[in-house]
């Protein structure tokens, strides 16, 4: 008589860590992920994470890396002036971003040594130094657009009025008559504002850059 072979458990890895814990964090946040309950979400001792990840800091830099790993660099690369290129890479790393907004805040200590990250940041500044720019400008826009794109991905501004009208007395908001409208069209609402706000940053810097390029 052949016995049944038990039904093996899948294998421990990186990826599977990884992905565990962003799903963790999308569904109940930072905080929900400690070394205990991802053990508990993958089924096995807790001991056994240590044997790819040292501590809890390192999974959560591997789960933002995860994230901004889903960022486009490709027009950095393909000849795209640095304009548009700028434009194309806003758009992709929101989108990355909105897509799991519970890691930004982990993801706004910086790339430290996440190498999504320090590929971003690499493209980024080579691109625009090669366009032109100086060293020290070209650093301030990988900075200053990194602090547009996590702030736009941190919430809604649309969700943030409720959808009662009668919160917006007119005789204390003359102006929001219409406030109660905002969260039903809360994705047409943000990321026209985040495409008017990034289009007028480019275009302030294009005006910039016409002062600083080389003769």
């Amino acid at each position: 008589m052949c016995r049944m072979a038990r039904p093996r458990k899948p294998l421990l890895s990186r990826d599977r860590i990884v992905t565990t814990a962003l799903a963790l964090v999308d569904a109940e946040g930072l905080q929900a992920v400690s070394t205990r309950r991802l053990a508990a979400e993958l089924g096995v001792s807790g001991p056994s994470l240590y044997n790819h990840f040292a501590v809890k800091d390192e999974i959560l830099d591997a789960v933002a890396d995860r994230v901004v790993g889903q960022v486009d660099l490709s027009m950095f690369d393909d000849g795209t002036d640095w304009r548009s290129a700028l434009l194309a890479w806003g758009r992709s790393y929101r989108s990355a971003l909105t897509a799991h907004p519970n890691i930004v805040p982990f993801l706004a200590r910086g790339p430290g040594r996440r190498p999504a990250g320090l590929r971003m940041a690499d493209a980024v500044f080579g691109a625009m130094v090669g366009a032109g720019w100086p060293p020290a400008q070209a650093t301030r826009i990988g900075a200053l657009m990194r602090y547009f794109v996590a702030g736009s991905a941190l919430g809604s501004f649309a969700r943030g009025f409720v959808d009662d009208a009668a919160a917006y007395d007119p005789a204390d908001y003359p102006h929001l008559g219409q406030a109660h409208l905002l969260a039903e069209h809360q994705q047409q609402v943000d990321e026209g504002a985040f495409d008017a706000g990034l289009t007028a940053l480019v275009d302030g810097l294009a005006l910039q850059f016409e002062q600083v390029r080389p003769a």
